[in-house]
């Protein structure tokens, strides 16, 4: 597996105040794919990496599990972690369903996973 070696800046996510409370953008003007991963009870997806592109994830609800590089994360509700191409990793559920938002940076194809392992029998 080829991996990136020119290596994009990690996303500067800005907060800003507002007289309401705040926003925080993870994103600006830059070719970016955004999604909401579902994770049912218990289930975990396939143990993966991407040839093209990054991700950052951030947890929305309790009970997100990360593998990333080999280490896993149990993340507190609106933890970030970023995810390099070429970086094996895996999202899963402690027990309840989870949320995870996944925005990713620099070309998106379904097609350039690499599963590694999977539980139901697509590696």
């Amino acid at each position: 597996m080829t991996v990136q070696t020119d290596l994009r800046p990690e996303p500067a996510v800005e907060t800003e105040r507002r007289p309401w409370g705040s926003f925080e953008r993870f994103t600006l003007n830059e070719p970016s794919t955004v999604k909401i991963i579902h994770v049912d009870p218990g289930q975990r997806l396939s143990l993966q990496r991407h040839r093209d592109r990054d991700e950052l994830w951030v947890a929305l609800d309790p009970g997100a599990v990360f593998e990333v590089a080999g280490r896993r994360i149990e993340p507190e509700v609106g933890e970030r972690i970023l995810i390099r191409a070429g970086d094996t990793h895996r999202l899963s559920s402690a027990g309840p369903a989870v949320r995870v938002m996944e925005i990713a940076f620099g070309h998106f194809d379904e097609d350039d996973i690499e599963r590694l392992e999977d539980s139901y029998g697509r590696a």
